[in-house]
């Protein structure tokens, strides 16, 4: 079963479980997918899927640092909640060390040394480690590559 026939599959059981919070996000990732799809004319893949489900959870992550500075728990609250939701449709994440090796092994491939090669390299990295890892734990584990 693909990821995109999961969350179809999850919204259909949200629904007659009448799990109206974890229904609303599961629609929110729902409209998302086909306004990719609808937007570059393709079928969604798992790859695409996930990282449509990143997107989603970053701004979650960017909207709960906003509430939580003004002051807004409720608002920062249901944000949270649905950043758990969307969670479950990441595949599992790479530990700080697993990132390392991995951007190590990358950059001792490409041959890159020096803050001048960080493009080539993210580039790299990011086109083997998408959805595998947090985006921001492998920068900086890139940049500490090429610092060092």
């Amino acid at each position: 079963m693909s990821l995109k026939e999961k969350i179809t599959e999850d919204m259909k059981a949200a629904m007659r479980a009448k799990d109206s919070e974890r229904l609303g996000t599961i629609r929110l990732l729902t409209a998302a997918m086909k306004q990719k799809e609808v937007d570059d004319r393709v079928e969604l893949d798992d790859v695409m899927v996930v990282a449509i489900v990143d997107k989603l959870i970053k701004q979650r992550k960017d909207s709960i640092e906003a509430f939580t500075k003004a002051d807004r728990m409720d608002l920062a609250d249901k944000e949270k909640s649905e950043m758990v939701v969307l969670q479950a449709y990441l595949p599992a994440r790479m530990s700080a060390e697993e990132v390392t090796a991995a951007v190590k092994s990358i950059v001792a491939g490409l041959g890159a040394s020096g803050p001048g090669d960080m493009g080539k390299v993210m580039g790299a990295v990011k086109a083997q480690l998408a959805g595998k890892a947090d985006m921001g734990q492998v920068s900086a584990a890139v940049k500490a590559a090429l610092a060092g």
